[in-house]
């Protein structure tokens, strides 16, 4: 039987973890959010896409302005209560409390799509997915066939490559996400290295190529293909993932098979994976010649008065630490220690150790570090923390990865809003 998106079920109370100060996301609450069930979902997606004549991503068409305001929370099937900075195609933001889990939930992992035509049913029967282009063997393999290989998993973080771009000054263009567009997952999935051996490389292969199933629906809508190199290609722990969390994945992040590239930005976590192609030339795609381009200078930065000539493909995430909790505006006893928490990862490196300052930056102390889930995995932070004087605290948090990386003290700037990376902090209330 075909598998179809399925309208969303009230969660069980293990998945709505929250902190003291959650309010409408507490599970009693669960089912007064505004719902959207497939029926819905697809009327909207066709509604919106009669205009889309360009790629539009996480960007609200103005046709289909949802009743509930911009950003507002949607349970969409499959789904928890997400931020939905749009809904065709679904742009979802974690909700913050799942950060203290150190996988997290497919229920609540954030969803982003590029194209307004998302795949909502796929009959496995006929599903396959194609190897091919410069290649001795093409391949047509069912979700059964990958199923039968031998597979791995990894933990790594799956990050957007414009995850906090609302925090940028002065603001630019797309999606105004805040911190939510990522998540950590447990991966499992044949090697892509695998598959392309069993493929068999021809002589004079340069890239490979991953395209999937959503659609523009208009021929000036260029299809969303993102490419890497062979060599980077044939990295081991790249995966065609078809469980995340050992489950299968959910609809709205990939199903059947997604393409997973720890340490690398989102963008070439192709999902709902379709189409492999082997390449004797350089891929110049849209997706890789003109969007998801930084600038060369250290960090991506460069600011609006001088925008920088040169570019290359976004890659390598850069390192990043955050608290969960405590929330900002949150009171805490004074005198009586707060357990300080939160999450750091970087590109691939590792994290070696994360300081936490009570003082705005002055004086930092060591925090402990929890499991080590791998190099590409969120790495859990903690520190006991006693406040001696009441008003208003500023807490920093950063983290240093094991090249020597860490955050600056104050966040860069780029066109595009890609690869937030500063100390990250909160302001608490002493009393």
């Amino acid at each position: 039987m075909p598998a179809v998106l399925r309208p969303r079920e009230r969660l069980p109370e293990s998945h709505l973890m929250g902190t003291s100060n959650r309010s409408s996301e507490q599970p009693g609450l669960a089912n007064a959010w505004p719902s959207l069930n497939r029926r819905q979902w697809l009327r909207r997606t066709a509604t919106a896409a009669l205009g889309a004549a360009l790629p539009s991503g996480c960007t609200r068409h103005p046709a289909e302005e949802p009743q509930h305001g911009a950003d507002a929370p949607l349970r969409f099937p499959g789904k928890v209560p997400m931020r939905a900075l749009n809904d065709s195609p679904p742009c979802l933001e974690t909700p913050w409390h799942f950060y203290r889990h150190d996988l997290t939930p497919n229920e609540a992992f954030y969803v982003r799509w590029h194209l307004q035509f998302v795949p909502t049913t796929i009959d496995l029967r006929t599903w396959r997915l194609r190897v091919g282009g410069h290649v001795e063997r093409p391949l047509e393999l069912a979700l059964d066939d990958l199923r039968r290989l031998p597979a791995v998993s990894v933990v790594a973080v799956n990050q957007c490559s414009g995850n906090s771009r609302g925090l940028f000054e002065p603001h630019m263009p797309g999606a105004q996400l805040g911190n939510g567009a990522m998540g950590n997952a447990r991966w499992t999935g044949v090697p892509l290295a695998d598959l392309l051996r069993r493929a068999g490389l021809r002589a004079g292969a340069i890239d490979v190529t991953f395209a999937g199933l959503d659609r523009g629906g208009y021929r000036t809508v260029p299809e969303f293909v993102q490419s890497l190199p062979v060599d980077r290609a044939a990295d081991p722990e790249i995966l065609v993932a078809y469980e995340m969390n050992g489950a299968p994945l959910p609809f709205l992040n990939g199903f059947p098979v997604r393409l997973v590239v720890p340490g690398w930005y989102a963008t070439y976590w192709v999902k709902a994976l379709s189409d492999i192609a082997v390449l004797p030339q350089r891929f110049e795609g849209f997706w890789m010649s003109k969007a998801y381009r930084i600038p060369t200078t250290p960090n991506a930065i460069e600011t609006p008065d001088d925008l920088k000539a040169q570019t290359v493909p976004i890659s390598r995430m850069n390192v990043r630490s955050f608290f969960v909790p405590p929330a900002a505006g949150s009171r805490l006893a004074c005198g009586q220690v707060q357990h300080l928490e939160g999450l750091a990862f970087d590109g691939g490196s590792g994290i070696a150790r994360v300081q936490v300052s009570a003082d705005g930056g002055a004086s930092w102390q060591e925090a402990d570090l929890g499991d080590d889930l791998g190099r590409y995995s969120f790495r859990r932070w903690r520190l006991a923390w006693r406040p001696a004087a009441v008003g208003q605290q500023r807490l920093r948090v950063r983290a240093f990865n094991r090249a020597g990386e860490s955050q600056p003290s104050e966040p860069g700037w780029n066109r595009s809003g890609y690869m937030r990376n500063a100390i990250e902090e909160v302001q608490v209330d002493v009393v």
